[in-house]
């Protein structure tokens, strides 16, 4: 990337807006008096303007001031206006009068084009951040175990009801010496059997993405391009990250989940056919028979095969079992970051070795994470 270029091509691309050389007394009355304007609601994010103005064209960035994160002084021939990030968003401010408005739209007009020939610089910061360790992963574990948690208590509630409802038989005459019967726990069945499913599907998401935050905290992650790598990696390798398969409880998990992931792909992931003939029925003497023989069956207890042997209560055993087993031991620390306080992954914090202080103990997570809310908190606020 030729930096000077970029350069040259945004500061032509952004005149006639220019950084504002003004003394104490007009910036203080700009500070005091600049209101927020309308141009100034339609702008590109905060973080590009900022990349912008401050970090590729050079212009003095003012300092966090009350519910301010930075600020930018800015003129256009001869009108000073703030570019600010305030807690209620970016922002032009300008001092009211009667061209105001009109001036603060041409400086708008003057970001998004420098923005838009930026862009090259913009992709290159964002590389190099992935590169290295000045980054946030997000963390949406929680919102993805409360998706769990609503499928898993549909599917109880509907199991439940299907079993006190076993023997009940709805009888409806449809005309004279007809009738039609029903058995409610047929449907309460069928439906629990949905939400099962999605139990499985979501759990094994929320696998694939806790995973990596185990990871991280635990020190195995450090940079941008590992956790995008192992992002990419399948959920074998993601379990074998957060997870140590040298121990025998861990290990079980891990045979036995994977043979139930498996199946759950095999045969809900593929359309419901499945890889081993589990939709096929050959022609006999004695009818059709499945393709998938009794005798041909694997041992496992959450096979899927046909839709006769879904297996749904060890299936949720195990799920509900692991979550349990999953937040004991070494790892139980992490689920106070990451669960309870749902807290980012924030990589600087593996390389000076801030989570491996914070992972020795329960009380050791709970006072870190506690003060990292704090200082979001304020953040967020604006309380500089």
């Amino acid at each position: 990337m030729n930096l000077e270029e970029i350069r040259r091509r945004t500061s032509k691309a952004i005149k006639p807006l220019k950084q504002a050389e003004l003394d104490a007394e007009a910036y203080l009355q700009l500070l005091m008096s600049a209101k927020r304007t309308d141009a100034g609601r339609q702008l590109p994010a905060y973080y590009l303007i900022y990349f912008l103005l401050v970090d590729l064209l050079g212009f003095r960035n003012n300092g966090q001031g009350e519910k301010t994160a930075w600020s930018v002084s800015v003129e256009l021939e001869g009108t000073p206006f703030l570019i600010d990030h305030r807690k209620f968003g970016l922002g032009i401010f300008g001092i009211n009068g009667p061209a105001t408005e009109v001036t603060a739209a041409r400086v708008a007009t003057c970001l998004h084009r420098a923005v838009k020939v930026a862009q090259p610089y913009f992709d290159w910061r964002a590389e190099t951040a992935a590169s290295q360790s000045h980054l946030n992963v997000a963390n949406r574990s929680r919102d993805l175990m409360d998706y769990v948690h609503f499928h898993l208590n549909q599917y109880e509630t509907r199991a439940a009801e299907a079993e006190a409802r076993k023997d009940e038989v709805i009888t409806t005459q449809i005309r004279p010496n007809a009738w039609t019967t029903h058995w409610p726990s047929y449907d309460l069945r069928r439906e629990a059997r949905y939400y099962a499913i999605a139990v499985i599907e979501g759990f094994f998401s929320w696998t694939e993405h806790v995973f990596i935050h185990v990871a991280i905290l635990n020190g195995a992650l450090s940079t941008g391009k590992e956790v995008g790598d192992l992002a990419k990696a399948g959920w074998a390798v993601k379990y074998k990250m957060a997870l140590d398969v040298n121990n025998t409880a861990d290990k079980r998990y891990y045979d036995q989940l994977t043979d139930l992931r498996r199946q759950l792909r095999n045969f809900v992931a593929h359309g419901s056919f499945g890889k081993d003939g589990e939709a096929l029925h050959f022609h006999s003497g004695a009818g059709a028979v499945p393709m998938l023989l009794p005798h041909n069956h694997s041992r496992t207890a959450y096979r899927f095969g046909s839709g006769l042997d879904f297996r749904l209560e060890p299936s949720i055993a195990l799920i509900k079992s692991f979550i349990e087993h999953f937040w004991t031991g070494a790892r139980a620390p992490a689920k106070i970051y990451i669960q309870d306080y749902q807290h980012p992954a924030i990589l600087t914090y593996v390389i000076d070795g801030t989570y491996a202080a914070a992972m020795r103990s329960g009380g050791d997570m709970e006072e870190f994470a506690s003060f990292l809310a704090h200082q979001m908190d304020n953040a967020a606020n604006m309380d500089f």
